[in-house]
């Protein structure tokens, strides 16, 4: 499909910004790569032939029995009985880390946290665990949840500040009165309070975190529909007898929807911030989850073991870096003063 002229501008101005072009190209690989985290870090091998048979345990659980074991239970590959009733009568294709997230090296040659060495390369955590396999899939956690929250969030403030700005008057100042409030909710102890009454998951976390993040892009969204609703070709459709939503969705709405995009990758920052801070202060994910924030936190408290607050600092620190200079890239590409050379 052929892009307009103004699409091809855009386009040419968000390559242009060499940082963030690149940063996105990263940023894509790094994601895509997490979302294979499975068939990358994972205590299950990708496939096992035996007897002339091909299994694959990544995918499908199975018994000892099929491969010579007195059980009936989930094989465990990593038992030295069962990889050598295997390797007897075929073989064991690892992944790249034969770790998954919580699985935990009973081999180490000193006490846990041991560092960085061929078998962990990132070393592993206090409990055993490889610290390169949870930070595969803390990314991954964090990204998806960053993901989740912003395009939830951006769709209720677009939808809220839409209302505001194309009805205006008492509509508008009771929302605004609404949001002033609602903003000075303390948005920390309302967390810690729901933590203390069920336990914290994923989607626990994105409703208490919607809660307080739609706001974000409600002024923006505001402004721009107050100053498009006079636009002469709205009055026009109007006119005509077009209704009100169709007003919105089809001449208003993609006037705001620049500003919008132009924020959302910085809302994607912040969502993921805001995750990784209630992981590191304990009200985030259940404990054991592949977190940045706990690996952060078990960092602080490793002070003798600064692999791990090494990984997870870089980590963090990289891929926010990252979004911010790809949020940059963004608004050049949207912003009409912009023109490529």
């Amino acid at each position: 499909m052929k892009l307009s002229a103004l699409n091809q501008r855009r386009l040419a101005n968000f390559k242009a910004n060499r940082r963030g072009y690149w940063s996105f190209w990263i940023m894509a690989v790094l994601f895509v790569l997490s979302l294979c985290a499975e068939l990358i870090a994972n205590d299950a091998p990708l496939m096992v032939s035996y007897k002339g048979s091909l299994y694959f345990p990544v995918i499908k659980d199975y018994p000892e029995t099929t491969f010579g074991g007195d059980f009936d239970t989930p094989a465990d590959y990593r038992d030295a009985t069962i990889k050598a009733l295997i390797e007897k009568d075929g073989s064991i294709t690892w992944p790249l880390i034969p770790f998954s997230y919580a699985t935990i090296n009973f081999n180490l040659p000193v006490p846990a946290p041991a560092p960085p060495s061929s078998v962990n390369i990132f070393g592993t955590d206090e409990q055993g665990r490889d610290v390169l396999a949870r930070l595969i899939y803390g990314f991954r956690l964090s990204v998806l949840f960053g993901l989740t929250l912003a395009i939830v969030s951006s769709f209720v403030g677009v939808a809220a500040g839409a209302v505001q700005g194309y009805f205006g008057g008492l509509t508008d100042l009771l929302f605004q009165r609404f949001i002033e409030i609602w903003s000075g909710l303390p948005q920390l102890f309302i967390l810690i309070i729901v933590s203390s009454v069920i336990v914290p998951g994923f989607w626990t976390l994105l409703i208490v975190l919607l809660l307080f993040s739609w706001t974000a892009l409600v002024g923006v969204v505001r402004a721009e529909f107050y100053r498009a609703r006079n636009f002469d070709y709205v009055r026009a459709a109007k006119a005509l007898g077009m209704s009100d939503r169709m007003v919105i969705a089809k001449h208003v709405l993609p006037n705001a929807m620049v500003a919008t995009v132009t924020f959302l990758p910085f809302i994607l920052s912040g969502s993921v911030v805001a995750l990784t801070s209630l992981d590191f202060l304990g009200f985030g994910l259940p404990p054991g989850s592949p977190s940045l924030g706990e690996l952060l936190r078990e960092g602080k408290e490793n002070l003798q073991a600064p692999w791990i607050a090494i990984t997870g600092f870089f980590t963090v620190a990289i891929t926010l870096t990252l979004m911010v200079f790809i949020g940059e890239a963004v608004r050049d590409a949207l912003d009409p003063r912009k023109t490529f050379k």
